[in-house]
């Protein structure tokens, strides 16, 4: 269950480096305005919010890299807190999405995913 959970937790990692490179680098361009439906206007006039907005999402993979680093390196629960920490960050940022604009429930969802099932996978190992 640990190393499923532990799995989840690098997809999810891995999802928010990308919507880091959407919002921190590419926020202008044409892949990141289709994915999250803004123009050019729209776009430019938010580039500073998205840049700040991207480094949260990068900080958190990071956080999950140094968690898996961490258990793989036989630091159990240290690394194990760190994963739950940033995945739970996760879930909770795309909760918010989802209650405060529910027109985004799809994004909310594929970013809630990856992240709640490594933390109900890792919770359960634990338990068990």
């Amino acid at each position: 269950m640990l190393l499923a959970g532990l799995v989840a937790a690098a997809l999810a990692a891995l999802l928010h480096v990308f919507i880091f490179y959407l919002e921190s680098i590419a926020w202008t361009g044409p892949r990141a305005r289709a994915t999250f439906g803004t123009t050019v206007q729209e776009a430019e006039a938010t580039r500073e919010m998205a840049y700040n907005q991207g480094f949260y999402n990068f900080f958190l993979a990071i956080l999950i890299a140094i968690g898996i680093g961490a258990y793989a390196a036989g630091l159990d629960s240290v690394g194990l807190a760190l994963v739950l920490a940033g995945c739970g960050s996760m879930v909770a940022a795309a909760l918010v999405l989802l209650l405060s604009s529910p027109d985004k429930r799809g994004a909310a969802l594929k970013q809630i995913t990856p992240g709640l099932l490594a933390v109900v996978l890792l919770i359960a190992g634990l338990a068990l």
